[in-house]
């Protein structure tokens, strides 16, 4: 990945409004992963991420910057809240959990790559599994079977529907975690017993996706995987770490819970230094795991975390909160806007959706509003608004009828909301 920050900020624009300063902290630091992985290898060693904090209020794009920020370069990536984890010696997940729970991700990043590498070598296989199968299931019912006309048909897509019966691997893997590594009790018996099959009905679509997976599973290489996997999260890994205000108390109070809070802080600061975590993949090292933590903060401020933990995350961004015309372009701008998914659902029921530009302006005026008069949600408040909004029309949407075009202007805005309208009309007279 080899996009300049000026790239990054435009992809991330088509999904996320505003917060310039956020994305543009965020592309600097991504862009320095590639000038890192440019240098010698001594030289790289002695580089390490310059993790980032955001401050803002819920719902303006904090976690969706760093989620599609991991999207964009296809970097293994998890977001986690700092709430679940607890001090060492009280119950609960232990901080160490967060970075395999990363490795896992990897592992099934790299392990689909190599899925979708194998598939053309493995389809002769499973083609032949296939006819077999659909020959048993014809002869079970007593119906003449010609194996070249079955490959035909199967070849030609018409037997996606029909339902055979395939052996499949069984191998449920139970996981133990007692505050410490995971582990894979399936893994510790690999080799001493063998593979365990099951016969199963399902769709002919469904049992080639099934037996390819298993034809892949077969002949990847693990040791490989696990390697790269390992690679991917010390050298591309992100870490988003969600409602970390949560764990840091009450700004100049003191109540029962600080002490475990601040433990929770002491535990999380080893690993966001650079830390070896063992993983049932093998150890992992923490030192270049890229750290986005992100936080309200309305009763307590980032220099009440202990001050080793923020120098470890030296880039502050303060995030905007969002205004009518941001709601306004969120609707019309953003690649995945709300608009674009309503009327693509209820295409499938034969409903054409179309707003007005009024209708938009006056559901972002609504947006605004009332997260002015109660709480302050962000952009969440707009799937608040939308669902309420096409509530009957998603209702009595069957798919029955030939297709309609149906028109939300301001008028059936208005009229779907004029109780709330009347609620804000009302809070002027309130002192």
């Amino acid at each position: 990945m080899n996009l300049t920050p000026k790239q990054i900020v435009e992809e991330l624009d088509k999904y996320i409004i505003g917060q310039s300063k956020a994305k543009k902290a965020v592309s600097i630091a991504l862009r320095n992963r590639y000038r890192r992985s440019r240098l010698p290898k001594e030289v790289r060693e002695e580089i390490t991420p310059k993790n980032i904090i955001m401050k803002g209020p819920t719902g303006v794009g904090k976690t969706e910057i760093a989620r599609r920020l991991a999207k964009l370069v296809r970097a293994p990536f998890i977001k986690i809240e700092a709430t679940k984890y607890t001090e060492v010696g009280y119950v609960g997940r232990d901080v160490e959990s967060m970075v395999r729970d990363l490795v896992e991700t990897a592992v099934r990043m790299v392990k689909d790559e190599k899925k979708h590498e194998m598939e053309a070598k493995v389809k002769p296989v499973v083609d032949t599994k296939l006819v077999d199968a659909i020959c048993d299931a014809r002869r079970a019912q007593n119906i003449p079977v010609d194996r070249t006309l079955v490959a035909e048909e199967l070849g030609s897509g018409k037997v996606e529907e029909e339902v055979v019966e395939v052996s499949v691997l069984d191998n449920p893997t139970p996981m133990l975690s007692v505050g410490g590594p995971e582990i894979n009790l399936g893994s510790m018996f690999d080799g001493m017993m063998p593979q365990r099959r099951k016969r199963r009905k399902m769709t002919v679509a469904r049992a080639r996706e099934v037996l390819t997976a298993d034809e892949c599973e077969r002949i990847i290489d693990k040791d490989n995987v696990y390697a790269e996997a390992i690679r991917r999260t010390e050298e591309e890994g992100i870490i988003f770490i969600d409602e970390i205000d949560k764990i840091i108390g009450k700004a100049g109070g003191s109540n029962n819970h600080d002490v475990s809070r601040e433990g929770v802080q002491r535990d999380i600061l080893p690993i966001v230094e650079g830390s070896t975590v063992a993983t049932k993949y093998g150890n992992v090292k923490t030192d270049f795991i890229l750290f986005i933590a992100s936080g309200a903060f309305h009763v307590s401020n980032i220099n009440d975390m202990i001050p080793e933990l923020q120098g470890r995350f030296p880039i502050r961004v303060e995030l905007d909160n969002l205004s009518k015309e941001d709601f306004k372009k969120i609707l019309t701008e953003t690649k995945n806007s709300l608009p674009f998914q309503y009327a693509s659902i209820l295409k499938v029921d034969n409903i054409n959706l179309i707003f007005t530009d009024d209708a938009l302006d006056e559901i972002a005026d609504m947006a605004a509003t009332e997260n002015e008069t109660s709480e302050n949600i962000g952009a969440r408040r707009l799937q608040t608004i939308m669902e309420l909004l096409l509530e009957d029309i998603s209702f009595n949407a069957s798919g029955e009828h030939p297709m309609l075009d149906v028109t939300i202007d301001k008028a059936y805005v208005q009229n779907a909301f004029k109780e709330t309208k009347k609620k804000f009309d009302l809070k002027k007279y309130i002192l």
